[in-house]
């Protein structure tokens, strides 16, 4: 069960965001050397990088190299696979190959520094009709992906969408990324970046309608997106209470050979159960990742 809500994004070439990142709640940072990081500072940001992720942190550490197709992706993944980062984040993934291409490079990095075998996650982030197409085979390409995310200001671009604030555009290709995932086997995937930081109602919203479609979390842009996004995929106290009178009435029924009850006026049947199984799950998990 993932438990992964808020993934807030930092340039890695910015030693005060960089080292505050890690302190305002996230589940994880991204230390970006890709589109926060201008090109001339690439090179000289993998070292802070590696530094970043040896310190005494709260929270899982990322690094969002650059696009494959790229000169610098090779020595972005080369010289920042070290002790204590959780994993990289590979942006514009078209292909199984590009998985294929990257675990490998990361494997070698994990042989050559005496980590663990898939120590370092893999996310790749879905941002293009080619790897909307094949995402079906990305997402069975390495077990060193657990998880991938949506990226919509690429994807829009891409396909020449216009991205509207209630996101109605979005929703056929968001369906699809999480359909994918579970038909793999994988853990529900991660929302794309909400890219207006001044409409935090609207920002907000999109939280919530990701979740009700199925993902786990959320990319964040802003610091003060972090707690909205935390809160929004967090099941509630109501929640967890509806949730766990569900599961207690099911099994007390099912104790009695009933497999389809009634509770406050609602049938409730396998289906139903499942679902209020999944949000207790999702409640431990996230408790869990707060005491780590």
């Amino acid at each position: 069960m993932g438990a992964f809500r808020s993934f807030l994004f930092a340039p890695a070439n910015h030693p005060r965001r960089r080292e505050k990142a890690f302190t305002l709640g996230a589940d994880a940072v991204i230390l970006d050397l890709e589109d926060a990081c201008a090109i001339p500072e690439k090179a000289a940001s993998r070292p802070l990088v590696v530094e970043a992720m040896r310190a005494k942190r709260d929270c899982l550490g990322y690094v969002r190299v650059n696009a494959l197709s790229t000169p610098f992706a090779h020595d972005d993944i080369v010289e920042t696979v070290r002790q204590g980062l959780d994993g990289v984040v590979l942006p514009k993934v078209e292909s199984a190959a590009n998985i294929a291409t990257a675990d490998e490079l990361i494997a070698r990095m994990e042989r050559e520094h005496g980590l663990a075998a898939r120590a370092i996650d893999l996310l790749p982030i879905i941002e293009s009709a080619a790897g909307m197409v094949n995402l079906r085979e990305i997402v069975r390409a390495s077990a060193r992906v657990k998880r991938v995310a949506f990226g919509a200001a690429d994807y829009t671009n891409d396909l020449n969408l216009t991205w509207t604030r209630d996101e109605l555009e979005l929703l056929p290709h968001r369906a699809q990324v999480v359909l994918e995932s579970r038909a793999a086997g994988l853990e529900s995937p991660i929302d794309t970046v909400w890219a207006d930081v001044k409409d935090a109602e609207g920002f907000a919203l999109s939280a919530r309608r990701a979740r009700a479609l199925g993902f786990q979390g959320k990319l964040c842009i802003h610091p003060d997106q972090v707690e909205v996004v935390n809160r929004a995929f967090t099941p509630s106290e109501a929640e967890v209470a509806r949730a766990t009178r569900i599961v207690e009435a099911f099994a007390e029924a099912e104790a009695g050979g009933s497999s389809a009850i009634q509770l406050d006026g609602q049938f409730i049947d396998y289906p139903i159960m499942y679902a209020a199984r999944r949000v207790l799950e999702t409640a431990r998990a996230i408790a869990a990742r707060r005491r780590a």
